[in-house]
């Protein structure tokens, strides 16, 4: 398996974020969406990156600047068959380390506060992140959970 910065100009990784906007969009009400599309995805201040094994895309998420020491994580995904199989947290491990390398001193995110999105909340606990106040353009929404975590300029373990 390998995590790769994406510039998104594939097929697959098209048709694999426009599978995560139509799944957020059924599952969240429009004004509590705040998944980022192809184009802004592709937009400054946004790093992306592709997990692939064996030459099939099985997960990508993103980062994107919110001032010199902050980074939002968006766009984490798994592809729906490898759910549960480590993919996440290897990529969340990864993007971990390359933002705080990056000089990042937080990195914050949304998620929804719907059951759906509990093994997301929890693999973030895992992660070190806890519960924080909306950040940046986000406002208090009961369909959002915001968390939180400090980073260091040295690689994670």
């Amino acid at each position: 398996m390998k995590i790769v910065v994406d510039d998104l100009s594939s097929p697959e990784i098209t048709a694999f974020l426009e599978e995560h906007v139509r799944q957020m969009r059924s599952l969240t009400p429009l004004e509590s969406k705040h998944a980022l599309d192809l184009d802004a995805l592709r937009g400054p201040g946004i790093t992306f990156w592709s997990v692939i094994d064996d030459g099939t895309l099985v997960g990508c998420g993103a980062t994107k600047e919110l001032d010199a020491d902050h980074a939002e994580l968006k766009s984490m995904r798994t592809a729906p068959t490898r759910k549960r199989s480590g993919i996440a947290s290897l990529l969340l491990r990864h993007i971990i380390t390359e933002t705080g390398r990056a000089g990042f001193t937080r990195l914050s995110l949304e998620t929804g506060s719907a059951d759906f999105f509990l093994p997301a909340r929890k693999l973030y606990e895992k992660f070190g992140f806890v519960p924080c106040e909306p950040f940046a353009d986000h406002r208090p929404d009961p369909n959002s959970t915001f968390m939180a975590r400090p980073l260091r300029s040295t690689p994670e373990p």
